[in-house]
């Protein structure tokens, strides 16, 4: 019997030669960007086949990875129940179906439930459902919520009557989803999206039962580069209207009581200067890098005398201490840090009798303050987990030091136990002698003979760290023998604001580079070999993986690029595109020219050549409203033109769902299961 061969779809070039300070780039699949047109939907489809026909010898390992995976989760869980304004708040799954139940109960956990919503009868219909943005009244009558069908993060929000179950016939469309109550409990304040960019430009009001049409516009943000939002102080004393940018924010505050009345500026933006406030009594506590204090530093005022000139510094900057956020409560201020790349949580009485830090003591973990909504406790939630401790949520009484862990995370496998794994952290040294932290996780017992297959991981933008936490789901390649590795690249807060800086606008290269050093780094401490190493990343990171594909393809044996942004020159040239504006102070405005050879310089697409690259697979949605789909449907129609090796390229776009994959809990499970085997395949593991 003869076996068919298999051969990928060609893209027709039409040459569209794109001009600005007089250089001309010539992009022939520019024609892609035509999400209308029925040549790219049956190009996207002629791809999808070609990734089936190329992995249906792994189609059962698939299925046989999302039902290993899928078993180690507690079909039957629940969120730890946290108390609001008179009710215990939780989400709830039942067995064998996909999405949550949000219910809750009056006073006491033995009360009677009252369901909210129950997502699975909700999204039923549908190929995509996300619901966001949960409000409840301060009259708890009433509860407005976000739907998205599409994966485009538009949500209508609506509005459900808790008492008698119905939800009004109130439809506000093209919104972030999320809304606050004033306290009138009849006043709603919500942000609406540009139809085209999706943008957050507008902040509207809108008052129970009438039109939304007749809705009243409160703040329209006019500079491009920002988005606006709207919430409630945890006091519940103010409606805040904010607006922030990469590099500034600016806030106007309302009484919560007076909700007819006008904003009032807090303090204006200030280019570089950024900000954020909680309320406390008569001050407003405020963290801010205001007079260049990278790392942040906290400050207060009065209430009547928002200006930064009124402002007094409470906690100093510190040069080795990254303030990140706080949490307040009637008798205590938690400050989260992180300092030398791990989280701290600091505990200090408004007395000022007591100042401590939380102890942990693993070699690298993740801490955080959970959800903390009452303001007259002294307990305070906060959630801890490793790459090798399943996650816990714990409640601590700050006053008597008491802790009770109130849930951790139950690994649905008789086999697993945590002592059977090992974490680490190591630095590798960059080339300008900069050293980079990895976090490194694997089954006791591996040998570093460089045979062992190495996942490594890492995001690298925006100033977001990956932090070294639990997943069920990569138990599925430690047991197989994989070690998994985060690399904390430049571009993220791993090691303070420095860090991102140093991998942002015209240091952009760094997070590339600094990857492609821990790589060399893991090959030389014999970690793994070029052969057993794969990379990954999405998004941002995704242009990470593009960027490594063309700087250094004979390090990895394969990569995974997950709705990778990889045009980057053209996207951000176009402003009509969702992002495009804000992200001027990420990436830099290649308006100028300064910072158009830059970008070029390193932009995935624009930098493909006629090189063996690796074996490599991309996935998309074709609704991402984030990185359009044709940004990774170009990028793999030049890569096929243009590599010189006989490696596997696969491109699998999901034409149901958008930026953050399939929607419902166990069906991004599948989309785990698509990478974690075509990896395991390429290491000849087939089982």
């Amino acid at each position: 019997m003869i076996k068919e061969e298999i051969f990928p779809p060609k893209a027709k070039k039409i040459a569209k030669e794109l001009s600005i300070h007089g250089d001309t780039r010539v992009d022939n699949y520019f024609w892609l960007n035509e999400r209308e047109n029925p040549e790219v939907v049956k190009y996207l489809e002629a791809e999808n086949d070609y990734n089936e026909k190329m992995t249906a010898h792994t189609k059962q390992f698939q299925v046989d990875l999302f039902e290993e995976m899928k078993s180690r989760i507690k079909e039957d869980d629940a969120s730890v129940p946290y108390k609001l304004n008179g009710y215990w708040y939780y989400v709830r799954f039942e067995v064998g179906k996909g999405y949550p139940i949000y219910a809750r109960k009056k006073e006491t956990l033995e009360a009677e439930e009252e369901i909210l919503f129950d997502c699975n009868q909700m999204a039923e219909g549908h190929a995509y459902f996300k619901l966001s943005g949960l409000s409840v009244s301060p009259n708890n009558k009433l509860v407005s919520f976000g739907v998205d069908t599409v994966s485009r993060r538009k949500y209508t929000i609506q509005i459900k009557n808790l008492e008698t179950g119905e939800i009004l016939p109130t439809k506000i469309e093209t919104t972030t989803g999320g809304s606050t109550w004033a306290n009138d409990n009849k006043t709603l304040f919500y942000t609406r999206k540009d139809e085209e960019t999706l943008r957050s430009d507008k902040i509207y009001q809108h008052i129970l039962g009438e039109d939304p049409a007749n809705d009243i516009l409160v703040y329209q943000e006019e500079d491009e580069t920002f988005n606006a939002y709207v919430y409630k102080s945890k006091s519940k004393k103010y409606i805040i209207i904010g607006s922030s940018s990469t590099m500034s924010d600016e806030y106007r505050i309302l009484d919560a009581d007076q909700p007819r009345g006008d904003f009032k500026l807090f303090q204006e933006r200030v280019r570089g200067v950024e900000y954020g406030f909680s309320h406390f009594e008569d001050h407003f506590y405020i963290i801010t890098n205001k007079d260049e204090a990278q790392n942040f530093k906290l400050m207060k005022t009065e209430v009547n005398k928002t200006a930064s000139e009124h402002w007094q510094e409470v906690i100093p900057h510190r040069e080795d201490v990254l303030l990140e956020d706080m949490d307040i409560f009637k008798n205590y201020l938690v400050l989260s840090e992180r300092y030398n790349g791990l989280n701290r949580i600091r505990i200090m009485s408004w007395d000022n009798q007591e100042d401590y830090y939380l102890p942990f003591d693993n070699e690298t973990y993740t801490a955080y303050t959970g959800t903390n909504p009452d303001f007259d406790t002294n307990i305070l939630r906060y959630g801890y987990n490793s790459l090798t401790t399943p996650a816990s949520v714990i409640d601590f009484d700050m006053k008597t030091k008491e802790s009770e862990v109130k849930k951790e995370q139950e690994v649905q496998d008789p086999n697993f136990n945590k002592e059977n794994y090992l974490s680490e952290r190591i630095w590798a040294t960059a080339q300008d002698g900069t050293k980079i932290p990895m976090s490194v996780v694997y089954k006791k017992g591996i040998q570093r003979d460089g045979s062992n297959p190495v996942l490594q991981y890492a995001y690298g933008s925006y100033g977001h760290t990956t932090d070294p936490s639990f997943s069920t789901s990569r138990l599925s390649l430690l047991d197989r023998g994989f070690i998994f590795v985060i690399a904390h690249i430049r571009g993220g807060e791993y090691l303070g604001r420095n860090w991102y800086e140093d991998g942002k606008m015209l240091t952009k290269r760094n997070t590339f580079t600094d990857f492609i050093d821990c790589s060399k780094y893991l090959i030389e401490q014999k970690y793994t070999s070029a052969k057993h190493l794969y990379a990954m990343g999405g998004s941002a990171g995704g242009m990470l993986m593009g960027g490594i594909l063309n700087m250094a393809p004979q390090l990895y044996n394969g990569v995974i690029a997950a709705v990778p942004f990889v045009d980057v020159v053209t996207t951000m040239l176009d402003d009509s595109i969702p992002l495009t504006t804000g992200e001027y102070d990420e990436w830099g405005n290649p308006n100028d020219k300064e910072y158009y050879d830059y970008m070029k310089s390193y932009s995935p697409y624009d930098n493909v050549v006629a090189q063996d690259y690796p074996n490599i697979l991309v996935t998309t949605g074709f609704h991402d409203s984030q990185v359009q789909y044709w940004e990774p449907a170009k990028w793999v129609a030049k890569l096929r033109e243009l590599k010189t090796d006989e490696n596997k390229l696969l491109f699998h776009t999901n034409m149901d769902a958008g930026h953050g994959g399939a929607s419902g809990r166990f069906e991004a499970l599948k989309e785990v299961a698509e990478d974690y085997a075509f990896i395991l395949d390429l290491e000849g593991i087939k089982q």
